[in-house]
């Protein structure tokens, strides 16, 4: 499917330019207004900022938060998972969810996608998605300037073509946090962000019955469910927590009717 165009700025953003704009030119006309023009300037950083710090915002862009109406119509759920691959925990997930006959979304990160060619090629070839994570997963993604943002997200592009003959179609910013200047370069891109519509915490959370309770609750048709496969948080047992989960999530996925695919 080609991918859809797009403005590169989303209305937010484009009417901050426009007051920044608006409000240069009335500095220029009228030195004696600087305080509220600078006032002004101000709080407007403070709402872009602001946005971008809301992962399930959609004020900097468009942001997938839950599967097109489509999707959802026809019981679908999406499962995603972040930060692998994981020489332990990928192979299991795929396992798990080849077990069930489930489908998901893996967003790698750049870095250990590199290390470990082979795992990303059994992604594909189990017939689940690749997503972009960045290369790096940069604790300060969301204060890069755009070329080292860029580079983040094309690096992963490259590998991930190179090893499965397509690049990814979606992005997610590390913890979710970015910032206005992102959507522009996905854009560009043809590229989606995704983010999710609940999340288990599992990367911080080590006790699985908490983190399957937050993934469970209200869970429906068109959902989009974050897990982790890459730097696992291990429950008391020893267990990573994903893995811990994914069992009864899958249990439940079934009980309620629905099916689980990648995003496409």
């Amino acid at each position: 499917m080609a991918a859809k165009e797009r403005a590169p700025l989303s209305s937010f953003v484009a009417l901050s330019l426009a007051g920044h704009v608006a409000g240069l030119g009335a500095l220029a006309a009228a030195p004696r207004l600087w305080p509220w023009c600078v006032a002004a300037l101000a709080a407007d950083h403070v709402a872009l900022n602001a946005a971008g710090l809301l992962p399930r915002g959609r004020l900097l862009g468009p942001n997938l938060v839950r599967l097109p109406r489509e999707e959802a119509a026809r019981g679908r759920v999406a499962l995603t998972f972040d930060d692998g691959p994981d020489p332990e925990v990928t192979p299991r997930v795929l396992d798990l969810l080849d077990a069930r006959g489930a489908k998901g979304t893996f967003f790698v990160i750049g870095e250990r996608a590199a290390r470990r060619p082979d795992l990303v090629r059994e992604i594909a070839a189990r017939g689940h998605a690749l997503g972009n994570h960045t290369w790096s997963h940069p604790v300060g993604f969301y204060f890069l300037a755009p070329r080292r943002i860029a580079r983040e997200i094309d690096d992963v592009q490259r590998l991930v073509a190179e090893l499965c003959g397509a690049a990814p179609r979606h992005f997610r910013a590390p913890a979710g946090i970015r910032s206005a200047l992102l959507e522009p370069l996905l854009a560009r891109r043809g590229m989606t962000l995704a983010t999710w519509t609940r999340r288990g915490f599992d990367a911080a959370c080590g006790d699985p019955r908490t983190v399957a309770r937050r993934l469970l609750r209200g869970l429906a048709a068109g959902d989009l469910l974050l897990l982790h496969d890459g730097a696992p948080r291990r429950a008391p047992d020893g267990t990573p927590v994903s893995l811990a989960v994914l069992p009864r999530l899958l249990d439940e996925i079934e009980r309620r009717g629905l099916s689980a695919a990648p995003l496409a």
